[in-house]
């Protein structure tokens, strides 16, 4: 994942950096001029300085004085100054004119800088800008042949050397250059803040403001809301009104009806939440599929244009006109009209619909009929108003308003339709089991099967039975199914080595001929040792008696019994161990946010300790992924059983 940055941060950085660089050239540059600054001002005052000794020694030599007197003017001039240091070396013309020095003589030879300003090159050295040394170069002038008869003009006579230090010169420079490092300094904090207050104000501010906003609309899930910002700046009033020209363009496709221009069914929807007492029609084109087919789509979709424009025209203003989908078109009316006066604005409607014609490219007219349905009230107005269209559409008639009946009419054609389903479902032999492993919890390894009912739908796709099994048992067809369910898995397992469990009511232990069958089958196929029956709905057992000689009976041909569901209603845990059951289905509620939930963990862990004192396994259902199977493991659960390990398939 990319690491995100901000305009603060970015502008705080752009003005660090362009400081420092700044700070560092200012520095650097100051320090260049210092030097450059004490490099002349230092040859100036050193090259005075050489000019006055020269002068004082000259005229004592124009009196006759002779080297000592000389010496002794050399001596007095260091003594002025004790940081002040001034020495005279002849050179070799005036050694051969006057005699040599020894010292002279060796500091000619040795030191590179007297031997370069005996050849006339003033050297000036600044010692880490501490002190002056100015070797400085004595010209023979025309005066000067008076005595040094053996030179001519221009040549060196000699050399002055003057060192003193320069820490007047120095700290009034440093000074100057420090004031100079601040000056910039402060001069640049005070731009670049400026700089970053104004970028804050007016640029990363006001984008922070419109991405809040935005973000405000976003959680908000309102298309009706817009961004407004005040920043009274164009740019960003440029964005926004680009935006909210966006959002304008997504709440029209969002809320209106491409082709007619209507308000569509989601606008309708958030309409009738508002909970107000309303009258909606739904208003269905009969048999527009016919137009379609006759005279092809975009006809078709002209007409609809058509009818959509003359609903608005006879409808009454300022009241709601929707397109649903395709021919079906809805009108909400809040105005102050009775049941009466609504049925018969409903008939003048039909009767309109019915007189117009519509045009066909300019060719050719077709006439309309709709069919109306219309509910009243606040709650499931367009559930029922639908209901009573096709009722409407089923009895011929122009338009039907909902009442309660309805909805029992309803239900009992869906009653009617799954009936006849199962029904055929049973005589088609499309009644079959799938089974979903479950495994050893320590080895993850499948052990057994649990075997659940499925019917084939006429696609070849599994219809679980949640949607038919009570309407089964009140069609007396329960019993048939669970006699389906035991032969076929019977027979799958007969040479399979594995268990495999079969859900059994206690109204199928309670039914003979149910009890009996079993039993047979037990005693013909010779696989009791294999079977698992699970009881389901066994909370509250009223004949208890016959329950248990039901477990005793078929614990004599090997099976065994498991309770399902348990831990969702079991109070006593002594009605369990009365049942004298081998298994426990510790109930799926419990286990399938048991790696996050405290309380099913407590409960889970006391159902397995008190499985375990009691000899009986437990199996957990709903093992939907790695963190619910590794708890239900860390809670010692025997067997574990869900969508983690596998789903119900029809092979095994």
């Amino acid at each position: 994942m990319t690491n995100k940055t901000t305009y603060t941060k970015i502008a705080a950085k752009i003005i660090f950096v362009t400081m420092l660089v700044t700070l560092l050239f200012a520095y650097v540059y100051s320090e260049y001029m210092k030097k450059e600054a004490i490099a002349n001002l230092a040859h100036i005052d050193a090259k005075k300085t050489s000019m006055l000794v020269f002068e004082t020694l000259y005229s004592a030599m124009q009196r006759g004085w002779n080297k000592d007197d000389l010496r002794e003017i050399i001596g007095r001039l260091n003594s002025v100054d004790e940081n002040m240091k001034v020495d005279v070396y002849r050179s070799e013309l005036v050694a051969q004119r006057f005699g040599e020095i020894e010292k002279d003589k060796i500091l000619r030879e040795a030191s590179p800088d007297i031997a370069k300003a005996m050849k006339g090159e003033e050297i000036l050295n600044i010692s880490d800008a501490d002190s002056i040394k100015y070797y400085y170069p004595v010209v023979a002038q025309e005066t000067c042949l008076k005595c040094h008869t053996n030179v001519h003009p221009g040549d060196i006579l000699g050399v002055i050397d003057v060192s003193y230090p320069i820490d007047d010169l120095k700290v009034s420079l440093t000074d100057m250059i420090n004031f100079f490092i601040l000056f910039i300094v402060i001069f640049s904090l005070i731009i670049y803040m400026a700089i970053f207050i104004e970028l804050k104000q007016y640029l990363i501010k006001p984008i922070k403001n419109f991405t809040n906003a935005i973000i405000n609309i976003t959680s908000s899930h309102d298309m009706k809301k817009r961004v407004e910002v005040n920043d009274n700046i164009e740019e960003i009033d440029s964005i926004k009104d680009v935006f909210n020209s966006m959002l304008d363009s997504i709440e029209h496709q969002f809320y209106f009806d491409n082709l007619t221009g209507l308000e569509n069914r989601r606008r309708l929807t958030e309409k009738l939440e508002e909970g107000r007492n309303l009258f909606l029609m739904i208003i269905n084109i009969d048999g527009f599929q016919e137009i379609n087919d006759l005279y092809g789509d975009q006809a078709g979709d002209e007409i609809l244009k058509e009818f959509a424009q003359f609903l608005k025209e006879i409808m009454p203003e300022k009241e709601g006109l929707y397109r649903l989908h395709s021919d079906e078109f809805a009108h909400i009316c809040s105005r102050g009209m009775d049941m009466h006066e609504f049925k018969i604005f409903a008939s003048m409607l039909s009767e309109q619909i019915s007189q117009k014609s519509f045009d066909i490219s300019g060719n050719s007219e077709v006439s309309l009929s709709a069919t109306l349905g219309i509910s009243y009230g606040k709650d499931l107005l367009l559930v029922n108003a639908d209901i009573a269209l096709k009722l409407a559409k089923k009895t011929k008639k122009n338009f039907l308003i909902y009442d309660d009946t309805m909805a029992m009419v309803k239900e009992y054609e869906k009653n009617f339709e799954w009936t006849k389903r199962l029904k055929k479902a049973i005589e088609e032999d499309r009644i079959v089991p799938v089974f979903q492993p479950i495994v050893d919890t320590k080895t993850q390894q499948v052990v057994k099967y649990e075997a659940l009912m499925r019917m084939i739908d006429n696609q070849g796709s599994y219809i679980a039975p949640i949607h038919f099994l009570e309407l089964a048992k009140k069609n007396k067809l329960y019993h048939q199914l669970t006699k389906i369910m035991i032969e076929k898995t019977f027979k799958r397992f007969e040479n399979l080595p594995y268990l495999v469990s079969i859900n059994i009511s206690v109204e199928d232990i309670l039914n003979k001929e149910i009890y009996n069958f079993i039993l047979k089958k037990l005693g013909e196929s010779g696989i009791g040792q294999k079977i698992i029956f699970e009881i389901i709905e066994s909370e509250g057992i009223e004949n208890f008696d016959q329950v248990l000689e039901f477990i005793e009976s078929v614990k004599k041909y090997g099976a065994k019994i498991s309770i399902d569901d348990f831990g969702t209603g079991y109070s006593n845990f002594e009605y369990l161990m009365k049942l004298k059951v081998d298994y426990i289905k510790i109930d799926g509620s419990m286990i399938k946010n048991i790696d996050t939930d405290k309380s099913s963990q407590m409960i889970t862990k006391t159902i397995v300790d008190f499985a375990k004192n009691m000899n009986i396994l437990t199996v957990a259902e709903f093992v939907h992924s790695k963190n619910v199977a590794e708890k239900v493991r860390e809670l010692e659960v025997d067997y574990s059983q869900g969508y983690y390990f596998g789903e119900p398939v029809d092979t095994v």
